[in-house]
């Protein structure tokens, strides 16, 4: 019997090894091409189409979202990719949205406040609350990376210690337990034991095994790697190690199904191990937080928040030349739609050969791994998620260190070399990095982690959305909003858990009603043998009793103490303020399903940024116009070809405000849209194209074998 390393055989752990060591090398050769802040920050805006592809993929399919989807598949059905592919509806927008990065100019998204506005606090305020928004994202690809590869490094059963084998068996029983539930009552004992083990299963404490990778170590070793090969080779060594990790992420996206419906028995049995509710893309049977109208409010608030990102202007930045500015995120995207199907159907998989009541879904990426993969695949899927993480991390690295060194630490420490400057970004690397390693250890749910990244973008996305759109938006106006978003969706939500006396207030430790629904399924062979149909295969209908949430708190409602019936409860996650500020006018929120919870939380946080912005901007001073002058014709100024002559162009645009006032769609309004070129409506009307194709081609995928 061949011994193990850490769980992993001797040839997937050597994958691994020679996978670290060449990522160490490309960072030390590019290490040589970063002369200054531009190479550093922007890759010297010298990267073309096919770098603007990778850094745009790596940027927007890492495999940390392969994990997240197929989870999220897993808990909700097909509708679950919805975390994924809302932003498919939002890939024409980026056919313009690039462009307007690229021309203003800049090098962070900070720099836009101030060149807009002419005052310095809205740019240090976006740099401060955009770096805990990167350190939230951070945090995610440190829980994403770990929860896939801890089932792959697992301990032997027979070297369990006495703990770890009740553990298990405690999840076992669980399972079981759920499954006799979901159909029937249990007796009062068991209702009683359910209780207590559904506390332990809400707090991810149960597990099919035991694992040797423990949280704190991973991190600390994993970033550790990150921060060397980053603080070395900058952007460009991130957008290098996409362009390797684009086909890894294709490779390990598509790798599972073809294993799977073998294990399975082809694409027909996994319909019938299944529940034909579970293939519906738009939820089904009120099972799913995935309706129609649930989907309509993540896609109203990602579109108003899709623009805050400071790797828009990092990434856009970087572009060669509009054409590459636009190619590279529309490409990219589309990449990642075709990709997202694979995901869901890994998730959809994971129910057929994992069962539907693991206590931790987000594990279901690296438990597939270990049910299918053969050695030497385990070796290439370990380092498609640690490349990813590499090439996530390493992004979100150099754009903390260019918000922290361009609008934090230069107007502090003005008129130092370049030299100095880059040195100071480089030691900013590993001091972002830990901080994700104390966020990760805090919020534990992969998918709690993303829904709150997507809500904090709105904080900033709001005000970058009208300030490109609308020349009337004011700085006072911008002040309020942001602080009131950041308070609403930000501040409340993580303080109210950490205060004892709100966290386990009866209040706010309330549940939803638990609901029975009837859903569509095929008949198994114990539904002949019990007499509910006369053939497997047959349509029946099967009755489901769907478990109270907790209305108010994203991760649940827990004991104190887990082993007393008798203990308070307390709240688990961020809290949802929104839906409290609904139940406050007087709505019943506990009668709400998790999809109309989800709704009132993004509806909310959509709408409340740009009506305060309208408000304040129409009752406040505008702008210096001459200031407000030279930012939108230089806005509309195309990019030239070289940096010479693009400094010329601005110039002559600066020198003549009014060159571009035939091109408005609204001349005489303070609206700054403008009238489409031929590429404007052909690219736009392609990507539109395209958006139908997609999703036709997901329900075609979805029905087959049906």
């Amino acid at each position: 019997m061949i011994s193990t390393i850490l769980g992993l055989h001797p040839l997937d752990a050597t994958i691994v090894v020679l996978y670290i060591i060449a990522v160490l090398v490309i960072g030390k050769v590019l290490s040589h091409g970063v002369k200054g802040e531009g190479d550093f920050f922007l890759g010297g805006r010298s990267l073309g189409k096919w770098f603007q592809f990778f850094l745009n993929f790596g940027n927007m399919a890492d495999p940390g979202q392969a994990t997240t989807t197929a989870s999220s598949v897993y808990r909700q059905g097909a509708g679950g990719s919805w975390l994924a592919l809302i932003t498919l509806f939002l890939t024409p927008y980026y056919w313009f949205s690039y462009v307007w990065f690229r021309r203003v100019r800049l090098t962070t998204m900070a720099d836009l406040f101030q060149d807009r506005f002419g005052r310095r606090f809205l740019a240090t305020f976006y740099a401060i609350t955009t770096i805990l928004i990167i350190v939230v994202s951070i945090a995610a690809g440190n829980v994403i990376a770990l929860k896939t590869l801890q089932p792959l490094m697992v301990k032997a059963p027979e070297i369990y210690s006495v703990m770890e084998k009740q553990s298990v068996a405690d999840f076992h029983e669980f399972s079981e337990l759920r499954k006799q539930r979901q159909t029937g009552a249990l007796s009062e004992a068991g209702a009683t034991r359910y209780d207590l083990l559904h506390d332990s299963y809400t707090r991810g404490e149960l597990q099919p095994y035991v694992t040797y990778l423990k949280s704190v170590q991973f991190y600390l070793v994993s970033t550790g790697l990150v921060a060397v090969f980053v603080m070395l080779g900058g952007l460009k060594a991130s957008a290098v190690v996409d362009a390797v990790q684009a086909v890894l992420v294709i490779v390990i996206s598509v790798i599972f199904i073809p294993f799977g419906l073998m294990k399975i028995g082809g694409v027909q049995a996994l319909h019938e191990k299944v529940p034909e509710v579970m293939f519906n893309l738009f939820g089904g049977g009120g099972l799913s937080e995935y309706t129609w109208y649930s989907i309509a409010s993540l896609l109203l608030v990602q579109a108003v928040g899709i623009v805050g990102s400071q790797a828009n202007m990092t990434i856009a930045g970087s572009a060669k030349n509009e054409l590459a500015a636009r190619l590279g995120p529309v490409t990219g995207g589309f990449s990642k739609r075709f990709i997202t199907i694979a995901w869901c159907y890994c998730g959809l998989i994971g129910i057929a050969i994992l069962g539907p009541n693991l206590s931790d879904p987000d594990q279901v990426w690296g438990l597939l791994t270990r049910e299918l993969l053969p050695v030497g695949l385990v070796g290439v899927m370990i380092i498609g998620i640690l490349g990813g993480k590499l090439a996530w991390l390493g992004a979100q690295s150099v754009v903390f260190s260019g918000l922290v060194v361009k609008n934090l630490y230069e107007p502090l420490f003005p008129g130092k070399t370049e030299t100095h400057y880059v040195f100071v970004a480089r030691l900013t690397v590993p001091l972002v990095l830990a901080l994700g390693v104390v966020v990760g250890l805090y919020l534990n749910s992969i998918v709690a982690l993303l829904k709150f990244a997507i809500v904090l973008l709105v904080i900033w996305g709001a005000p970058i959305t009208l300030i490109y759109l609308w020349r009337r938006v004011t700085e006072t106006a911008v002040r309020v909003q942001v602080i009131a978003t950041l308070i609403l969706v930000a501040l409340i939500p993580w303080c109210v858990p950490n205060i004892a006396a709100l966290a386990r207030s009866p209040a706010l430790t309330v549940m939803t009603h638990e609901r029975i629904v009837t859903v569509s399924a095929k008949a198994t062979a114990a539904d002949v043998a019990s007499g509910l149909a006369k053939a497997e295969g047959d349509a029946i209908q099967r009755t489901l009793r769907t478990e109270p949430v907790s209305v108010y708190f994203e991760e649940g409602v827990v004991r104190v103490d887990p082993k007393d019936l008798n203990s308070p409860k307390t709240g688990k996650g961020l809290f949802r303020t929104e839906v409290y500020l609904i139940s406050l006018l007087g709505v019943d929120v506990t009668k709400f399903n998790a999809a109309q919870l989800m709704t009132t939380r993004y509806v909310v946080d959509a709408l409340l940024p740009i009506f305060i912005l309208i408000v304040v901007s129409l009752l406040t001073q505008p702008t210096d116009p001459r200031r407000v002058a030279r930012f939108y014709v230089r806005l509309k100024t195309p990019v030239a070809d070289t940096l010479e002559a693009d400094a010329l162009a601005v110039q002559a645009s600066y020198d003549n405000p009014t060159r571009y006032d035939h091109l408005k769609l609204f001349p005489k309004s303070n609206w700054e849209f403008t009238k489409w070129t031929k590429l404007d409506a052909l690219g736009f009307l392609a990507c539109c194209g395209l958006v139908g194709f997609i999703l036709i081609f997901f329900k075609v995928v979805l029905m087959i074998g049906s």
